[in-house]
């Protein structure tokens, strides 16, 4: 009797605990699902999305378009056009130049300037129309010039779109100096063309008028040979 009573105890024991272990594994499997689930949410048409992965992707195109209109949106800093001094540079009347002259008197006297004398001369190019033009005419009271000048290039009337003309005028201002016992410093103006003989030779004729005391006039005539920069 006893056999029996405990045999049916230890049954309803078993089943109890297969009943308890059963519903806590149904518990898991259902909590598993569940965490699951929310990890992976399905979209709904209509509702919006709160996850972070969806604002990543949303935003990655904004980020994009940002990029493209900061390049796009660039401040590129304007050019300003400048002109290179270069000492001894071709200008558009031709080569820079060194050379010797004869000085023809036109007036004055006060100076070697205002009287036949030899002469040393040169042209040096600044810029494409810009040239220095040092000259020293030497005599009693030997006259050095410094005229700064401008430059031209001639174009043929019937076609401007041929070669310039063989021929380069200049005018400018500049100062004279006047050595000897009574040296002095006056205001030079100049005007003259340049002739191009070939590639390695210039002629030259210029008028400089120096107002010293007596105004002085003098022609040079020369020729120059030619050079490209120092």
């Amino acid at each position: 009797m006893n056999n029996i009573f405990s045999r049916h105890q230890i049954l309803s024991l078993l089943g109890f605990v297969s009943v308890v272990f059963l519903g806590t594994h149904s518990s898991v499997v259902a909590q598993t699902t569940t965490i699951t689930a929310d990890d992976n949410p399905v979209p709904i048409p209509g509702s919006v999305a709160t996850t972070s992965a969806a604002f990543v992707d949303n935003e990655a195109p904004i980020v994009a378009n940002t990029s493209k209109q900061g390049v796009n949106n660039q401040i590129v800093p304007k050019q300003v056009a400048q002109a290179d001094i270069n000492p001894g540079r071709v200008t558009r009347g031709g080569s820079s130049y060194v050379g010797v002259a004869g000085n023809i008197g036109l007036g004055g006297g006060d100076s070697a300037l205002g009287d036949g004398n030899f002469a040393v001369m040169s042209k040096i190019g600044l810029t494409r129309a810009i040239s220095v033009r040092p000259a020293a005419v030497f005599g009693d009271n030997t006259a050095i010039l410094i005229p700064v000048t401008y430059d031209f290039s001639v174009q043929s009337a019937e076609d401007p779109f041929t070669e310039p003309l063989p021929f380069a005028p200049y005018v400018g201002v500049g100062a004279a100096l006047k050595t000897g016992d009574d040296s002095q410093i006056a205001f030079l103006v100049s005007g003259g063309v340049d002739i191009p003989l070939n590639r390695q030779f210039t002629a030259t004729a210029a008028v400089n008028a120096a107002f010293f005391d007596q105004t002085d006039v003098g022609l040079l005539l020369g020729v120059g040979y030619n050079f490209q920069g120092f």
